[in-house]
């Protein structure tokens, strides 16, 4: 069976089943890129504001509670934080220099800092200087492990760090066997270390795809009921399927897909011990989605879409391309391909709730459009799905989406932000801009769209670090030429900072000459409703739409949209009308209506035309 044949029998089921399959899914602007926990958020937050406190206080509890595997994870990311935004770090230490949780964060940073210059490509594309950098800030680092290692004795993270250490600085087997031996003397089932230790076996680093498989194997085997190191294999599959393409290492041949195909149980059994939604093993679940997909089982990959809810991670899907971008384009993919399986007069199967206690942030978005709400409304009919429209000072607009309780298969087609697709439509071939405002939680941001490409996107996290200044300023760059701004400094002082985002996102709509943002936005849906002559437009079909295009009668001048469109047709149905009073096999009914039609939309652009000049007169 051809491709085509195959697209031709799949697509009516597609079409049919495509909004059903995975409805319960999170909204794509609900996903966001490695949450952090509530407790770590806060820490997060306020370091970057420039307050150790929290940071502290969390690590702090996690040394006293032999909690090692948090803190595993907490370490890292609070060196992320200093990499970007290093007071917060240096004022902890200046008051407490021989703080062991302070020391630890250092000890991590000053290897995170080492693997900033040398960045994550591959050797042959590092220069030497790159390489000089890196192996002297990897030197600067050993004193500052091996301090942590004595402050703390019994604490298995700093031994996570020598491992990660230890790959980086080439060092020797007998080295890498001698700090392994010391973190699982404290930890013998540490996620954080075997994870370390699984990079510096594997095949692109000092091991081969057999040693990586038989040490994740033996630590899965080893591991204790619900312990991630039972997905230790699927990450090992993960390595040699998508990172080394599967290829066979130069001390062996190629792993049996058994040994892929029982990771692929192991992980899905542990996936299965979690409740839905569960951010402990959402890094289990986005490999496991990727894994079973590339295995062809999209049915399985969709129930791990369903456990992980918001909870996108970096990795697997950075190894693709943006790691949001391919994490929701498989998404969309999954559910269509499940939809495309399904027979056509059949019904998805309902699902059983399993979520985990806390529910994710609900997102709101806005878009300020610059143009009048009767040539906004001239632009949407073909956005496929329900807007609403209201008049905004500055002869502007306000758009939101408006319920729609059964969206249609565009409308799930549409994916990241429908609100963002629809504008990305509406402004297609129109000269004047649309600025998408996102309220989700505590992270605020906008998109800016104008001529249906995006020109411009930014986010305010106060758990995230500080926007590059280069991006920031670019961006500033962009919004000023779109809006007719000077002097960009304003707009790059309120880009730069994460404070506070609330305020920022005003300030910014204000300095762009843009009608203040209505009351409610980001508390509650549908806040255009208690503004005056506000109005809804419907959602249409494709043939719809542009029939409603068409026809559509609007006193004021017509958008270069009805132009175009009115314009093609006539050029269409003009030599379909010729050919069809020439050719005595068609008929003079078929004649006459193609004429009618001609003759309709010549009417139709004439009159335009006459009121056209009758307003550039008056």
């Amino acid at each position: 069976m051809t491709a085509t044949l195959r697209t031709l029998i799949t697509l009516p089921r597609m079409l049919r089943h495509g909004a059903a399959v995975g409805a319960y899914l999170p909204p794509d602007a609900s996903v966001v890129l490695d949450p952090p926990a509530p407790e770590l958020r806060t820490a997060l937050t306020a370091a970057y504001a420039g307050d150790h406190v929290p940071a502290r206080e969390l690590l702090s509890a996690t040394r006293v509670g032999a909690e090692w595997e948090r803190r595993g994870g907490y370490v890292p990311r609070l060196a992320e934080s200093a990499l970007h935004s290093p007071g917060w770090l240096d004022a902890w230490l200046a008051k407490s220099p021989g703080d062991p949780d302070a020391l630890l964060v250092k000890a991590e940073l000053c290897v995170q800092q080492a693997w900033e210059i040398r960045t994550g490509a591959r050797a042959s594309d590092v220069s030497p200087d790159q390489f000089r950098a890196f192996f002297a800030l990897l030197d600067d680092a050993v004193p500052v492990i091996a301090a942590a290692t004595e402050l703390n004795p019994t604490d298995p993270v700093p031994w996570q760090v020598a491992l990660t250490h230890a790959r980086g600085s080439q060092a020797p087997r007998e080295v890498f066997d001698a700090y392994w031996a010391e973190a699982t003397g404290r930890a013998p089932h540490h996620y954080g270390c075997h994870l370390s230790a699984m990079q510096y076996l594997c095949d692109k680093w000092y091991g081969s795809h057999e040693e990586m498989f038989d040490f994740a194997e033996r630590a899965a085997r080893e591991a204790l009921p619900g312990s991630k190191l039972n997905a230790l294999p699927l990450l090992a599959a993960v390595e040699y399927d998508v990172v080394a393409d599967g290829a066979p290492s130069e001390d062996g041949g190629p792993i049996d897909r058994s040994r892929i195909h029982a990771a692929l149980r192991r992980a899905q059994e542990l996936s299965d011990a979690y409740p839905h939604g569960d951010p402990e093993v959402a890094g289990v679940r986005n490999h496991l989605a990727l894994m079973l997909i590339l295995a062809d089982r999209h049915g399985e990959a969709l129930e791990q879409f369903r456990a992980l809810g918001v909870h996108a991670t970096e990795y697997p899907w950075a190894y693709l391309g943006d790691a949001r971008e391919e994490f929701l384009d498989f998404r969309t993919g999954v559910r269509m391909h499940v939809a495309a399986r399904m027979p056509f007069f059949s019904r998805p199967k309902p699902h059983e709730s399993r979520s985990a206690p806390s529910a994710p942030a609900v997102p709101h978005s806005l878009a300020l459009v610059a143009a009048p709400p009767h040539t906004v409304a001239d632009a949407a009919l073909m956005c496929g799905v329900p807007l609403r429209i209201a008049p905004a000072p500055g002869k502007s607009s306000y758009v939101e989406l408006a319920a729609d309780p059964e969206p249609g298969v565009r409308a799930t087609l549409l994916g990241e932000d429908r609100l963002t697709a629809a504008a990305d439509t509406l402004t297609t071939g129109e000269p004047w801009p649309a600025l998408i405002l996102r309220r989700t939680g505590d992270r605020y941001g906008f998109t800016l769209l104008q001529g249906g490409r995006k020109i411009a996107d930014h986010t305010w996290d106060p758990a995230a670090r500080v926007p590059d200044h280069a991006a920031v300023t670019a961006t500033a760059s962009a919004l000023a030429e779109v809006y007719s701004i000077t002097d960009t400094r304003p707009l790059t002082h309120l880009l730069r900072g994460s404070d506070t985002p609330s305020r920022r996102q005003s300030a910014l709509v204000a300095a762009l000459g843009l009608p203040p943002i209505p009351p409610g936005f980001g508390t509650r849906e549908e806040i255009l409703t208690t503004l005056p002559d506000a109005r809804v437009l419907a959602s249409r079909g494709f043939l719809a739409g542009i029939l409603d295009t068409l026809t559509g009668d609007h006193p004021a001048p017509r958008a270069p949209r009805w132009w175009i469109l009115r314009t093609a047709a006539l050029l269409l149905f003009t030599p379909v009308t010729a050919y069809a009073w020439w050719s005595p096999d068609i008929g003079w009914l078929r004649a006459s209506l193609s004429t009618i039609a001609v003759c309709y939309i010549g009417g139709q652009m004439a009159g335009a035309w006459r009121r056209r000049r009758r307003l550039a007169k008056g």
